[in-house]
């Protein structure tokens, strides 16, 4: 069966669909998607989801948005056991916690610092934004003292998903987590376990960078 990606390189919760698809052995049909020239905007991809919006997969005729529920699913129909993603309740409420954690806290309160510059034209950062996101990379600092991984004590969804959000705030700012030894740790071990996390996940972290610098340099 041939699983569609509808994908940017540059995009984190992408990225996050594609490392889950290698840990899986699952092949995905990537099928690029220009934001910025407005491709998703495209009558036959708004029929796919109206949302409009990436990722998007379709695998053979089921088509689904969101990230983290992409991964979830890919887990549940492909994986050979649970372990990315467990069925026992309290580990799996975990792996969750840590899933809705990334997309409302860690991956959002970056986007809010960094994307009034980038998309909206803005010529000064937020400083409430920044501390908001300070914060929010504090959090992942307590949670990886209390354990190995993310959500516990082996590599699941959650890992993936933040390390795709951790890896494009390292090309934002190099210096991110200095003052987090925890997460510099994880990180590290988590590079060394991802099926083909630089091509999958550093190179498109390293776009997104790109970006931001241009956007940055108009910074008054």
């Amino acid at each position: 069966m041939s699983i569609d990606l509808y994908h940017m390189d540059a995009s984190a919760p992408c990225r996050s669909v594609r490392l889950t698809a290698k840990m899986l052995g699952v092949e995905l049909n990537l099928k690029v998607l220009n934001l910025m020239a407005g491709e998703q905007m495209a009558p036959e991809f708004i029929k796919i989801n109206p949302q409009h919006n990436i990722p998007t997969m379709v695998d053979d005729g089921f088509a689904m948005n969101e990230s983290r529920a992409i991964c979830g699913y890919l887990v549940q129909k492909y994986g050979k056991d649970d372990s990315l993603y467990p069925k026992d309740p309290k580990a799996r409420a975990v792996v969750d916690q840590r899933l809705y954690f990334d997309m409302g806290v860690f991956y959002q309160s970056f986007g809010k610092v960094y994307y009034p510059v980038m998309f909206g034209g803005a010529t000064s950062m937020d400083e409430a934004a920044k501390k908001d996101f300070a914060n929010a990379v504090g959090f992942l600092e307590l949670f990886l003292s209390q354990n190995k991984y993310a959500a516990g004590d082996q590599l699941t969804i959650a890992d993936i998903c933040l390390m795709a959000s951790a890896v494009t705030f390292e090309s934002a700012d190099a210096k991110v987590f200095d003052n987090c030894p925890k997460i510099k740790s994880w990180m590290e071990t988590c590079k060394s376990e991802l099926v083909d996390h630089q091509e999958s996940n550093q190179v498109g972290a390293d776009v997104f960078g790109k970006m931001l610098e241009g956007a940055m340099a108009k910074l008054g």
